[in-house]
């Protein structure tokens, strides 16, 4: 029997008889939650703006909720799935549908080297949220429509000095636009996860930083929010490894003395109320500090 066609069955009933009978359990440790709402399924792909000139990258792509709907708008869909036997079902149920545009990948997202793309639609493993956001960073696209938890997806955006504002959100900052596009209920997955989630549209910034202050503040924004609630200057001396391998005392003595009345104002300040443009101003200033 097709399990293919959404006519004569909902998206629920389609992803559960495939996944019966083809003896799968999913795993929700391993972030295997499918989604089967239709109506957000198509209200993530129509955020995503799609055209026939568009190359379109999907990392996890599960049975292929997304994939093959986005193939029927796409010039072509990149779709990756670490899961073999998962990937098998995909592969049949394109050749069941005809669908010839989609470039499937058998593997690891992380370690897999992505082929061109314009944009990015997916339904996220939720595991490797943090570390898959921070290398679709290393690529040029013109948008992301991306699905992840809603903690995560807070943090994406927090707020300079509230409780989300993170090492994440300073680090997107110069690198992308984030907007918040729809919450989704965790009634709209199987299985239900213990969260709900949030889309989110990432748009890169025209004018970002040079990649070389950016290396630089990268390491000063991860050694700052390994202490988020401690002074910047206990937090460098703290995480000072994260930058270089100074020596603890040699780093100490170099910042007390600073004679740069507003670096040291930044300094006694908590990393938490600093905004990304201050914690760019200080890693610039002090990465001289950090010199062996």
């Amino acid at each position: 029997m097709n399990l293919t066609s959404e006519s004569s069955q909902s998206l629920s009933k389609i992803t559960k008889d495939i996944l019966n009978q083809n003896g799968i359990t999913l795993n929700r440790n391993l972030g295997q939650n499918y989604l089967i709402d239709k109506n957000k399924r198509d209200q993530i792909i129509n955020f995503g703006n799609v055209t026939k000139d568009d190359v379109v990258l999907e990392i996890g792509t599960g049975i292929g909720t997304l994939t093959i709907e986005l193939a029927k708008r796409a010039k072509k869909v990149i779709a990756i799935e670490q899961d073999f036997k998962i990937c098998e079902i995909l592969a049949r149920r394109l050749k069941d549908e005809k669908i010839d545009n989609v470039e499937l990948i058998n593997d690891d997202a992380l370690k897999v080297d992505f082929p061109p793309f314009n944009k990015i639609i997916s339904n996220l493993p939720y595991q490797i949220s943090s570390p898959i956001t921070f290398k679709f960073l290393d690529y040029d696209f013109d948008l992301a429509v991306l699905m992840y938890q809603k903690e995560f997806a807070d943090r994406m955006h927090g707020e300079v000095g509230s409780k989300n504002y993170s090492r994440l959100s300073a680090m997107l900052y110069f690198k992308c636009h984030v907007e918040k596009l729809t919450d989704v209920s965790c009634e709209s997955f199987i299985p239900k996860p213990k969260i709900d989630s949030t889309v989110v549209k990432l748009t890169p910034r025209d004018n970002q930083i040079s990649d070389e202050d950016f290396e630089t503040y990268s390491k000063f924004t991860k050694a700052l929010f390994q202490h988020r609630n401690k002074k910047i200057k206990n937090a460098l001396i703290d995480s000072r490894h994260i930058i270089s391998n100074v020596d603890k005392k040699v780093l100490k003595n170099r910042l007390n003395a600073i004679e740069d009345d507003e670096l040291n104002d930044y300094l006694s300040k908590r990393v938490i109320v600093l905004t990304p443009e201050e914690i760019l101003e200080v890693s610039r200033k002090l990465n001289h500090c950090f010199v062996e």
